[in-house]
């Protein structure tokens, strides 16, 4: 539906202005009318460019869902129609894209469907997790109280992902300084030392020639290193695109030393709080696997959780065909077990997610302790390495002329 911007004064002769949604101008200025505004001008609001090009267009944060569903949940809690309640949120939210979003999400539950059949229609911003747990709350008539377990999920899980990029920048950060002091002494520095000492015409040390052609080898064919690695991006975006690649890869990143160890439990806390979650708001134990599995974040664990699923399917008790994986430890299988047989598996999941959150939180800390040392003793290798190569030659001339002397 078409937006207009209006202005106009009420009927105290204060000046408004604002937007309105509808069919025409006509039909804007009457609607405006029937709500006591004396209209000076209505015309159509211009579109922003950002909503015909996708790359432009805001991302729905964390932060932004989690403020939008604790919002909904407070105002559905208090009674508000959903038609009123989209409507306010639709006016004071800051996004442009959830804002457009809210607006079609309205459209559609004015034309009938449900909230959940409505905001199902945008996957980039409403996941399976969440459109199945609206729609339980909806049949089971708790839709607010799903929508605060909701954004509690949603906090938790932007929770675990800050938790594991803060651990990632540090030693990316320093890696790419480390790169950059590299490249620029083999290209620029070293050159001026290779002039000097050919001028010079002085014998020089095997670590000194060495350093000097690896030097020359980067001078000649610095740009195909550029090339190589952009192409190398290029390469991994597409395997990871394809599912036996993005498999493969995942594979290798859980045998990594330390860094494996922290993705498998990082795997195992999002699994433990997405599945007690929706078993939580009532979803089936199957369909709650289901989208837990494609929730998992990587593809080796889904492949688990999809072959558990199977078993469980055909009967089986939930602990035991996640323990025959080997994806999940003797501790959370136990665990499992012992919530299904007391009748409060979605209690024990969420401890068990609790308790891998604090894993994830001390992996975090032992991980940068460990890399620190190792990233200085890293850089004082390479970078003093290249120094002292250039300065031998110095010290032996000098010695050589203090001889002569």
């Amino acid at each position: 539906m078409p937006v207009y911007l209006w202005k106009g004064t009420d009927r105290k002769g204060v000046k408004q202005k604002g937007e309105i949604e509808s069919d025409n101008v006509t039909i804007a200025r009457q609607l405006l009318l029937r709500k006591g505004v004396n209209v000076k001008s209505v015309k159509a609001k211009p579109k922003d460019i950002s909503e015909y090009i996708p790359l432009l267009q805001p991302k729905v944060k964390e932060r932004d869902m989690v403020v939008f569903v604790r919002q909904f949940a407070t105002m559905i809690d208090a009674g508000l129609p959903i038609m009123q309640c989209l409507e306010i949120l639709r006016d004071q939210q800051s996004n442009p894209t959830l804002k457009r979003v809210i607006k079609e999400v309205r459209r559609d539950v004015e034309e009938g469907a449900t909230f959940s059949d409505a905001i199902r229609k945008h996957p980039k911003v409403f996941d399976n997790l969440f459109v199945n747990l609206v729609a339980a709350g909806e049949v089971s008539g708790i839709l607010d109280v799903i929508l605060n377990r909701l954004a509690v999920y949603i906090e938790k899980m932007a929770g675990l992902k800050k938790k594991i990029k803060g651990a990632m920048t540090y030693p990316a950060i320093v890696v790419g300084v480390a790169v950059i002091v590299i490249a620029v002494i083999l290209v620029y520095v070293i050159p001026v030392f290779a002039r000097l000492f050919n001028d010079a015409g002085v014998s020089l040390p095997p670590l000194t020639l060495f350093v000097m052609n690896v030097s020359a080898f980067a001078q000649s064919y610095f740009h195909w290193f550029i090339v190589a690695l952009i192409l190398l991006v290029i390469a991994l975006r597409r395997i990871r695109a394809t599912s036996r690649g993005r498999e493969w890869t995942d594979q290798i990143l859980l045998r990594l030393p330390v860094f494996g160890m922290l993705l498998r439990k990082v795997a195992i806390a999002r699994f433990s709080r997405t599945l007690g979650t929706m078993l939580e708001s009532g979803v089936p134990i199957l369909d709650s696997l289901e989208i837990v599995s494609a929730a998992s974040g990587n593809k080796v664990i889904e492949k688990a959780i999809r072959k558990a699923r199977i078993a469980i399917a055909e009967g089986h008790p939930v602990a035991e065909p996640l323990a025959e994986t080997g994806m999940f430890p003797a501790m959370v299988t136990q665990m499992i077990a012992v919530g299904e047989a007391t009748g409060a598996l979605d209690n024990m999941l969420g401890k068990i997610a609790d308790f891998y959150d604090e894993e994830v939180d001390t992996t975090v800390e032992s991980l940068t302790a460990l890399l620190e040392p190792v990233l200085i003793v890293f850089l004082g290798v390479t970078v003093g390495g290249l120094l002292i190569a250039m300065y031998l030659p110095i010290f032996q001339l000098a010695d050589v002329v203090g001889r002569g002397a």
